[in-house]
Protein backbone atom coordinates (compact mmCIF):
# COMPACT_ATOMS: atom_id res chain seq x y z
CA UNK A 1 0.00 0.00 0.00
CA UNK A 2 1.48 3.69 -0.94
CA UNK A 3 0.72 6.22 1.62
CA UNK A 4 1.17 9.81 0.69
CA UNK A 5 1.05 12.46 3.82
CA UNK A 6 -0.21 15.62 2.92
CA UNK A 7 1.53 18.20 5.69
CA UNK A 8 -1.17 20.75 6.28
CA UNK A 9 -0.23 20.36 10.92
CA UNK A 10 -3.37 20.26 12.49
CA UNK A 11 -5.30 19.77 8.82
CA UNK A 12 -2.48 16.91 7.54
CA UNK A 13 -3.71 13.70 6.33
CA UNK A 14 -3.30 10.98 4.51
CA UNK A 15 -3.79 9.31 0.79
CA UNK A 16 -3.81 5.72 0.78
CA UNK A 17 -3.51 4.01 -2.37
CA UNK A 18 -3.84 0.21 -3.27
CA UNK A 19 -5.53 -2.38 -5.44
CA UNK A 20 -8.54 -3.31 -2.99
CA UNK A 21 -8.47 -1.15 -0.32
CA UNK A 22 -12.02 -0.68 -0.82
CA UNK A 23 -12.60 -4.50 0.69
CA UNK A 24 -10.60 -3.51 3.88
CA UNK A 25 -11.31 -0.50 4.89
CA UNK A 26 -11.53 -1.13 8.08
CA UNK A 27 -8.16 -1.56 8.58
CA UNK A 28 -7.55 2.05 7.52
CA UNK A 29 -10.80 4.03 9.02
CA UNK A 30 -11.68 2.40 12.09
CA UNK A 31 -9.99 4.74 13.91
CA UNK A 32 -11.92 8.04 11.93
CA UNK A 33 -15.13 6.14 12.18
CA UNK A 34 -15.74 4.27 14.92
CA UNK A 35 -19.08 5.33 16.33
CA UNK A 36 -19.59 7.73 13.42
CA UNK A 37 -22.77 8.37 11.82
CA UNK A 38 -21.58 8.21 7.96
CA UNK A 39 -23.47 9.69 5.05
CA UNK A 40 -22.22 8.40 1.72
CA UNK A 41 -22.55 10.78 -0.94
CA UNK A 42 -22.75 9.60 -4.74
CA UNK A 43 -24.62 9.71 -7.76
CA UNK A 44 -26.62 7.29 -9.54
CA UNK A 45 -24.30 5.40 -11.68
CA UNK A 46 -22.08 5.03 -9.28
CA UNK A 47 -24.13 4.26 -6.68
CA UNK A 48 -25.58 0.60 -8.62
CA UNK A 49 -21.80 -0.31 -8.86
CA UNK A 50 -20.03 0.47 -4.97
CA UNK A 51 -22.80 1.77 -2.70
CA UNK A 52 -23.85 -1.72 -1.54
CA UNK A 53 -20.05 -2.70 -0.89
CA UNK A 54 -19.19 0.06 0.49
CA UNK A 55 -21.80 0.68 3.20
CA UNK A 56 -21.53 -2.62 4.21
CA UNK A 57 -17.87 -2.02 5.05
CA UNK A 58 -18.42 1.18 6.81
CA UNK A 59 -21.03 -0.18 8.96
CA UNK A 60 -18.45 -3.09 10.67
CA UNK A 61 -17.64 0.41 12.02
CA UNK A 62 -19.67 3.39 11.99
CA UNK A 63 -22.96 3.63 14.56
CA UNK A 64 -25.24 4.25 11.00
CA UNK A 65 -24.85 4.31 7.42
CA UNK A 66 -27.55 5.82 4.77
CA UNK A 67 -26.82 6.97 0.79
CA UNK A 68 -27.58 10.07 -0.57
CA UNK A 69 -27.12 9.95 -4.65
CA UNK A 70 -27.98 12.38 -7.48
CA UNK A 71 -28.09 12.85 -11.33
CA UNK A 72 -24.11 12.10 -12.12
CA UNK A 73 -22.54 14.61 -14.46
CA UNK A 74 -21.36 18.13 -13.87
CA UNK A 75 -24.99 20.05 -14.82
CA UNK A 76 -25.88 18.07 -11.24
CA UNK A 77 -22.66 20.47 -9.65
CA UNK A 78 -25.38 23.20 -8.53
CA UNK A 79 -27.26 25.27 -5.39
CA UNK A 80 -29.80 22.54 -6.08
CA UNK A 81 -27.81 19.45 -5.23
CA UNK A 82 -26.24 21.42 -2.92
CA UNK A 83 -29.64 21.93 -0.79
CA UNK A 84 -31.28 18.36 -1.53
CA UNK A 85 -27.38 17.38 0.29
CA UNK A 86 -28.14 19.24 3.16
CA UNK A 87 -31.81 17.86 3.63
CA UNK A 88 -30.37 14.32 3.51
CA UNK A 89 -27.58 15.28 6.36
CA UNK A 90 -30.40 16.61 8.95
CA UNK A 91 -33.05 13.95 7.78
CA UNK A 92 -30.27 11.02 8.85
CA UNK A 93 -29.66 13.08 11.63
CA UNK A 94 -25.37 14.14 11.17
CA UNK A 95 -24.12 16.30 14.15
CA UNK A 96 -21.08 17.74 14.45
CA UNK A 97 -19.32 14.47 14.99
CA UNK A 98 -20.66 12.98 11.68
CA UNK A 99 -18.51 11.88 8.41
CA UNK A 100 -19.63 12.93 5.06
CA UNK A 101 -17.85 10.28 2.66
CA UNK A 102 -17.52 11.01 -0.87
CA UNK A 103 -18.18 8.12 -3.53
CA UNK A 104 -17.42 8.64 -7.21
CA UNK A 105 -15.58 11.39 -9.67
CA UNK A 106 -15.33 14.91 -9.19
CA UNK A 107 -18.15 16.08 -9.46
CA UNK A 108 -19.36 14.22 -6.56
CA UNK A 109 -15.65 15.30 -4.25
CA UNK A 110 -16.59 18.70 -5.14
CA UNK A 111 -19.96 18.94 -3.80
CA UNK A 112 -19.86 16.63 -1.12
CA UNK A 113 -16.60 18.51 0.60
CA UNK A 114 -18.44 22.06 0.00
CA UNK A 115 -21.53 20.77 2.00
CA UNK A 116 -18.93 19.13 4.41
CA UNK A 117 -17.70 22.43 5.12
CA UNK A 118 -20.54 23.88 4.77
CA UNK A 119 -22.78 22.48 7.02
CA UNK A 120 -22.40 23.26 11.26
CA UNK A 121 -19.53 25.48 9.80
CA UNK A 122 -18.19 22.11 9.30
CA UNK A 123 -18.21 18.28 9.40
CA UNK A 124 -15.60 15.91 8.88
CA UNK A 125 -15.32 14.36 5.50
CA UNK A 126 -13.28 11.36 3.89
CA UNK A 127 -12.35 11.57 -0.02
CA UNK A 128 -13.28 7.70 -1.79
CA UNK A 129 -12.57 8.98 -5.46
CA UNK A 130 -13.98 6.22 -8.41
CA UNK A 131 -12.24 7.96 -11.08
CA UNK A 132 -8.76 8.61 -12.46
CA UNK A 133 -9.11 12.65 -12.64
CA UNK A 134 -10.52 12.19 -8.63
CA UNK A 135 -7.94 10.09 -7.63
CA UNK A 136 -4.95 11.85 -9.30
CA UNK A 137 -5.97 15.74 -8.58
CA UNK A 138 -9.53 16.69 -6.98
CA UNK A 139 -10.17 14.66 -4.09
CA UNK A 140 -6.74 16.05 -2.68
CA UNK A 141 -5.86 19.36 -1.78
CA UNK A 142 -9.22 20.49 -0.36
CA UNK A 143 -10.60 22.27 -2.86
CA UNK A 144 -14.29 21.80 -3.16
CA UNK A 145 -16.89 24.34 -5.40
CA UNK A 146 -20.16 23.72 -6.93
CA UNK A 147 -20.82 25.86 -10.21
CA UNK A 148 -22.67 28.50 -11.40
CA UNK A 149 -24.19 29.52 -14.43
CA UNK A 150 -21.37 32.24 -15.25
CA UNK A 151 -18.72 29.93 -14.48
CA UNK A 152 -17.34 26.57 -13.05
CA UNK A 153 -16.00 26.62 -9.32
CA UNK A 154 -17.45 30.09 -8.11
CA UNK A 155 -18.51 29.51 -5.26
CA UNK A 156 -16.48 27.03 -2.66
CA UNK A 157 -14.19 26.19 0.62
CA UNK A 158 -10.59 24.94 1.28
CA UNK A 159 -11.85 22.17 3.50
CA UNK A 160 -8.92 19.27 3.70
CA UNK A 161 -10.19 15.48 3.90
CA UNK A 162 -9.97 13.48 6.89
CA UNK A 163 -8.31 10.56 4.18
CA UNK A 164 -8.16 9.90 0.75
CA UNK A 165 -8.99 6.71 -0.28
CA UNK A 166 -7.97 5.47 -3.61
CA UNK A 167 -8.54 1.66 -5.06
CA UNK A 168 -7.33 1.70 -8.74
CA UNK A 169 -9.58 -1.62 -9.44
CA UNK A 170 -12.56 1.03 -9.92
CA UNK A 171 -11.14 2.39 -13.41
CA UNK A 172 -12.17 -0.99 -14.47
CA UNK A 173 -15.52 0.40 -14.67
CA UNK A 174 -15.17 3.13 -16.39
CA UNK A 175 -15.57 4.13 -19.93
CA UNK A 176 -12.52 4.66 -21.91
CA UNK A 177 -13.00 8.24 -22.05
CA UNK A 178 -13.82 8.98 -18.68
CA UNK A 179 -10.05 7.28 -18.33
CA UNK A 180 -8.26 9.29 -21.01
CA UNK A 181 -10.06 12.66 -19.32
CA UNK A 182 -8.00 11.41 -16.02
CA UNK A 183 -5.09 10.72 -17.73
CA UNK A 184 -4.98 14.75 -18.91
CA UNK A 185 -4.50 15.78 -15.33
CA UNK A 186 -1.82 12.81 -15.10
CA UNK A 187 -0.16 14.60 -18.24
CA UNK A 188 -0.29 17.93 -16.37
CA UNK A 189 1.52 17.05 -13.73
CA UNK A 190 4.31 15.49 -16.06
CA UNK A 191 4.46 18.99 -17.66
CA UNK A 192 4.58 20.98 -14.72
CA UNK A 193 7.01 19.82 -12.23
CA UNK A 194 8.61 16.53 -13.29
CA UNK A 195 10.30 16.12 -16.61
CA UNK A 196 10.77 12.18 -15.45
CA UNK A 197 7.61 11.14 -14.97
CA UNK A 198 6.75 12.76 -18.58
CA UNK A 199 9.42 10.29 -20.13
CA UNK A 200 7.90 7.75 -17.86
CA UNK A 201 4.17 8.34 -19.15
CA UNK A 202 5.74 8.31 -23.12
CA UNK A 203 7.79 4.61 -22.64
CA UNK A 204 4.88 3.34 -20.59
CA UNK A 205 1.93 4.74 -23.03
CA UNK A 206 0.48 1.31 -24.12
CA UNK A 207 0.54 -0.35 -20.80
CA UNK A 208 -1.53 2.61 -19.62
CA UNK A 209 -4.27 2.44 -22.29
CA UNK A 210 -4.42 -1.14 -21.48
CA UNK A 211 -5.31 -0.32 -17.87
CA UNK A 212 -1.93 -2.03 -16.42
CA UNK A 213 -3.14 -1.97 -12.28
CA UNK A 214 0.54 -2.26 -11.58
CA UNK A 215 1.68 0.75 -13.93
CA UNK A 216 -1.45 2.46 -12.69
CA UNK A 217 -1.33 2.41 -9.46
CA UNK A 218 2.19 3.63 -9.38
CA UNK A 219 0.85 6.44 -11.70
CA UNK A 220 -1.73 7.42 -9.06
CA UNK A 221 0.53 7.16 -6.36
CA UNK A 222 2.84 9.61 -7.97
CA UNK A 223 0.68 12.19 -8.74
CA UNK A 224 -0.79 11.99 -5.49
CA UNK A 225 2.77 12.31 -3.97
CA UNK A 226 3.84 15.66 -6.57
CA UNK A 227 0.19 17.28 -5.38
CA UNK A 228 0.49 16.26 -2.19
CA UNK A 229 3.81 18.40 -1.87
CA UNK A 230 2.38 21.77 -3.39
CA UNK A 231 -0.64 21.55 -1.67
CA UNK A 232 1.89 21.08 1.73
CA UNK A 233 3.21 24.56 0.24
CA UNK A 234 0.85 26.45 -0.39
CA UNK A 235 -2.54 25.12 0.96
CA UNK A 236 -4.89 27.88 -0.05
CA UNK A 237 -2.94 29.45 -3.18
CA UNK A 238 -1.38 32.35 -0.99
CA UNK A 239 1.93 32.14 -2.22
CA UNK A 240 1.40 31.61 -5.84
CA UNK A 241 3.08 28.00 -5.72
CA UNK A 242 -0.59 25.56 -5.67
CA UNK A 243 -1.79 28.04 -9.31
CA UNK A 244 0.80 26.46 -11.04
CA UNK A 245 -1.78 23.05 -10.31
CA UNK A 246 -3.94 25.10 -12.85
CA UNK A 247 -1.90 24.40 -16.18
CA UNK A 248 -4.54 24.27 -18.99
CA UNK A 249 -7.41 25.38 -16.75
CA UNK A 250 -7.83 28.66 -16.96
CA UNK A 251 -8.39 27.96 -21.71
CA UNK A 252 -10.24 24.77 -20.03
CA UNK A 253 -12.80 26.58 -17.60
CA UNK A 254 -13.49 28.67 -20.33
CA UNK A 255 -14.35 26.11 -22.77
CA UNK A 256 -16.67 24.72 -20.27
CA UNK A 257 -18.08 27.47 -19.20
CA UNK A 258 -18.67 28.68 -23.28
CA UNK A 259 -19.89 24.99 -24.10
CA UNK A 260 -22.37 25.13 -21.20
CA UNK A 261 -20.81 21.76 -19.31
CA UNK A 262 -22.14 19.55 -22.10
CA UNK A 263 -19.62 19.33 -24.78
CA UNK A 264 -16.87 18.50 -23.49
CA UNK A 265 -15.50 16.67 -19.96
CA UNK A 266 -13.42 18.57 -17.55
CA UNK A 267 -10.68 16.54 -18.55
CA UNK A 268 -10.82 16.79 -22.32
CA UNK A 269 -11.00 20.75 -21.57
CA UNK A 270 -7.98 20.90 -19.76
CA UNK A 271 -6.20 18.91 -22.24
CA UNK A 272 -7.44 21.71 -24.80
CA UNK A 273 -6.15 24.11 -22.61
CA UNK A 274 -2.45 22.52 -22.44
CA UNK A 275 -2.60 22.42 -25.93
CA UNK A 276 -3.02 26.38 -25.86
CA UNK A 277 -1.30 27.09 -23.01
CA UNK A 278 1.74 25.51 -24.45
CA UNK A 279 1.33 27.19 -28.13
CA UNK A 280 1.07 30.51 -26.75
CA UNK A 281 4.01 29.34 -24.21
CA UNK A 282 6.18 29.10 -27.44
CA UNK A 283 4.87 32.65 -29.35
CA UNK A 284 6.18 34.32 -26.18
CA UNK A 285 9.50 32.58 -26.84
CA UNK A 286 8.73 30.94 -23.28
CA UNK A 287 9.09 27.49 -24.30
CA UNK A 288 10.94 25.50 -27.42
CA UNK A 289 8.33 24.41 -29.89
CA UNK A 290 9.79 20.89 -29.95
CA UNK A 291 8.88 20.45 -26.29
CA UNK A 292 5.18 21.80 -27.08
CA UNK A 293 4.97 19.30 -29.93
CA UNK A 294 5.63 16.41 -27.28
CA UNK A 295 2.75 17.69 -25.26
CA UNK A 296 0.65 17.44 -28.25
CA UNK A 297 2.22 14.17 -29.19
CA UNK A 298 0.83 12.66 -25.45
CA UNK A 299 -1.98 13.87 -25.45
CA UNK A 300 -3.07 12.84 -28.91
CA UNK A 301 -1.68 9.44 -27.82
CA UNK A 302 -4.16 9.16 -24.77
CA UNK A 303 -7.12 10.14 -27.28
CA UNK A 304 -7.37 13.38 -26.03
CA UNK A 305 -8.56 16.41 -27.98
CA UNK A 306 -6.44 19.10 -28.30
CA UNK A 307 -7.87 21.55 -31.25
CA UNK A 308 -9.23 24.68 -31.02
CA UNK A 309 -13.14 23.67 -30.64
CA UNK A 310 -13.95 27.04 -32.53
CA UNK A 311 -15.19 28.95 -30.03
CA UNK A 312 -15.45 32.56 -30.57
CA UNK A 313 -12.33 34.33 -29.28
CA UNK A 314 -14.56 37.19 -27.79
CA UNK A 315 -16.77 34.34 -26.11
CA UNK A 316 -13.23 32.48 -24.41
CA UNK A 317 -11.51 35.45 -23.58
CA UNK A 318 -14.96 37.04 -21.95
CA UNK A 319 -15.24 33.79 -19.87
CA UNK A 320 -11.56 33.70 -19.11
CA UNK A 321 -11.83 36.87 -17.47
CA UNK A 322 -14.24 35.46 -14.72
CA UNK A 323 -11.53 33.19 -13.81
CA UNK A 324 -10.51 33.26 -9.79
CA UNK A 325 -6.81 33.74 -10.66
CA UNK A 326 -6.95 36.98 -12.35
CA UNK A 327 -6.01 40.33 -10.86
CA UNK A 328 -5.37 43.80 -11.74
CA UNK A 329 -7.73 43.47 -14.40
CA UNK A 330 -5.00 41.17 -15.96
CA UNK A 331 -5.60 37.63 -17.21
CA UNK A 332 -3.71 34.86 -14.89
CA UNK A 333 -1.80 31.86 -17.46
CA UNK A 334 -0.15 29.23 -15.83
CA UNK A 335 2.34 28.44 -19.51
CA UNK A 336 5.02 25.54 -19.50
CA UNK A 337 8.45 26.98 -19.87
CA UNK A 338 9.95 23.45 -20.44
CA UNK A 339 8.78 20.20 -19.60
CA UNK A 340 8.75 20.02 -16.00
CA UNK A 341 9.15 23.80 -15.28
CA UNK A 342 5.96 26.60 -15.61
CA UNK A 343 5.65 30.12 -15.23
CA UNK A 344 2.87 32.42 -13.87
CA UNK A 345 1.99 35.20 -16.16
CA UNK A 346 -0.14 38.11 -16.57
CA UNK A 347 -1.62 38.76 -20.17
CA UNK A 348 -3.71 41.17 -21.44
CA UNK A 349 -6.93 40.48 -23.68
CA UNK A 350 -5.64 42.00 -26.63
CA UNK A 351 -2.60 39.40 -26.53
CA UNK A 352 -4.97 36.45 -26.05
CA UNK A 353 -8.06 37.52 -28.92
CA UNK A 354 -4.94 37.79 -31.50
CA UNK A 355 -3.44 34.73 -30.31
CA UNK A 356 -7.24 32.73 -30.67
CA UNK A 357 -7.74 34.22 -33.92
CA UNK A 358 -4.68 32.98 -35.57
CA UNK A 359 -5.26 29.61 -33.95
CA UNK A 360 -8.91 29.37 -34.61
Amino acid sequence: MSEIKVELKERAYTIFVEKGILGKLDNVLEKKLKGANVLVVTDDCVKKIYAEKLVAELAKISSQVAVFDFPAGEESKKIGTLEMIYRAVVRNGLDRKSVIVALGGGVVGDIAGFAAATYMRGISYIQIPTTLLAMVDSSVGGKTAIDLTEGKNLVGAFWQPMAVIADPTTLSSLPHREINCGLAEVVKYGVIMDNIFFEFLEKNSGKIKSLDMHILTYIIAKCCELKAQVVSGDEREESGLRAILNLGHTFGHAIETVTEFGKFHHGEAVSIGMEMAAKFAVLQGMMKEDDAKRITALLREFSLPVENPGIEPEKLVSAMKKDKKNSGGKIKLILPSKIGSVSIVDSDEKHLLDFLRKND
